[in-house]
């Protein structure tokens, strides 16, 4: 039987990878956008981005636009293959395949 990753397969987790793989390769999103694409409270994105960047999937990079400070985020590249994985697997459970 094929395994769903973990770390993307919680519901709130596998939202933030699938919007964050939209994205065209290396590009980011800010923080606020994507909690307003997502519809999460502040505190909820937080903490299943620190479990995404525990497994290296995203990247949180935390910067200045002038003196405002600014939260990106990105998908890795091993992000992005582990969420291409991912549906792969998915497909295959759905699909019946092993």
């Amino acid at each position: 039987m094929t395994e769903l990753d973990p770390v993307i397969h919680a519901a709130a987790r596998l939202r933030i990878t699938a919007t964050l793989a939209s994205l065209e390769a290396g590009d980011r999103i800010t923080f606020p956008r994507l909690q307003e694409l997502l519809d999460m409270t502040a505190g909820n994105l937080s903490t299943h981005l620190r479990k995404l960047e525990e497994a290296e999937y995203v990247a949180v990079e935390k910067s200045h636009q002038g003196r405002t400070p600014v939260t990106f985020v990105t998908l890795t590249r091993r992000g992005r293959r582990a969420f291409e994985d991912y549906t792969d697997a998915l497909r295959a459970v759905l699909g019946g395949e092993e």
